[in-house]
Formats: structure tokens, sequence, C-alpha cells
């Protein structure tokens, strides 16, 4: 198995495709690191295994419903698999809960941005449930992987980026707006 890239390290550059609508002539763009930092934005990446299954959509939607939460953080949030645009673009279509997505859907389809962060899983090849934050430097400052099997929480991971962006020490389960250290 493949070292998972961690915290201080600097996220790959990558240029992949993403479905960033399901209107027509206008599904796909092509995403690249420098265009998810541009403007010194913050990045959070989170992986999904596959398209299609049970875990997946609720982790998606729930992104989704704190979108404006990570907007507000000067953050770009984006999902990504190993599954292609054409996957992503047909599972939006089909699937009620993620038909309005605010955030890009990017398509790993070679494995090689999975394969250079460590975080494909061994047997099926598929990525773990992974969240990435990185700096406007391109620099990992948080990653938290998580079993096939068990769905992350979204709102301990704008927790965390909140902890992060205020760049002082911050005590366990600190909020934003509570007294750091």
């Amino acid at each position: 198995m493949n070292r998972i890239l961690s915290v201080g390290s600097k996220f790959p550059e990558f240029n992949k495709k993403a479905v960033v609508s399901t209107e027509p002539g206008k599904e796909f763009t092509d995403l690249t690191l420098n265009k998810a930092v541009e403007g010194e934005k913050w990045m959070v990446m989170f992986w999904w295994p596959m398209d299609f299954t049970f875990v997946c959509p609720t982790e998606i939607e729930t992104f989704n419903k704190h979108f404006l939460e990570f907007h507000e953080r000067n953050a770009m949030l984006i999902g990504a698999s190993t599954d292609s645009e054409y996957s992503h673009l047909a599972w939006r279509n089909s699937h009620p809960g993620l038909k309005l997505l605010r955030f890009p859907m990017l398509a790993d389809t070679s494995k090689s941005l999975a394969e250079e962060l460590g975080i494909l899983e061994e047997s099926q090849k598929v990525a773990y449930r992974v969240t990435y934050i990185v700096d406007p430097k391109g620099i990992i400052r948080h990653v938290s992987v998580n079993d096939l099997s068990a769905g992350r929480n979204v709102e301990e991971v704008i927790r965390m980026l909140d902890a992060l962006q205020i760049d002082k020490l911050t005590p366990c389960g600190w909020v934003k707006g509570e007294d750091t250290l």
C-alpha cells in the first residue's frame, strides 16, 4: 500500500475533468490545483469510493448543504472519486439529491491523483473516504481518512478549516468565536 500524503506536504499538481453542471453543453470543465487555490483560496477536497453507492450520496449532499459555509471561508470545495466524468454526470442526473450540486465533481479516471496521494484501497482500487484541507500555498494542512464503510462528519471539516484559518493554538473541541490559547 502507498503511503498517504499528509500534513506539511505539497498537494500534487493535477489537471482533471470535473462535472460542474447538468445543463447540456456546460457539464464539464478542466480543473487544476492552480484554479482551486486561485485568489488565495483554501481547498477542501473530499474523496468517495465510487458513484452509485449508498454512503457516498449522504456525504455529497451534506457537503452541498454546507457549501456556503465553505464559500464564506474562502475555500473551494471539490468532491472527487476515481469514476469518470460521465459516471459523475449520469449519477447527478439520476439522483435527486445530487442534481443541484454547487461544487465540482472531479474525475480521476486514470487514478493517478489518488495514487500520488496514496489513498487507493488495495483490493478494489477505489479511493478511501479521505478529506484534505489545503492552504492557499498548496500545502496540506489537514487529512482525515475513513474506512470505506464509515461516512465522515462535514461539520468537523468546517470546524477544522476554521481552526487552521485562525492560525492560533486552538484547544480540543474549539469552535469559531471561542477563545484561543
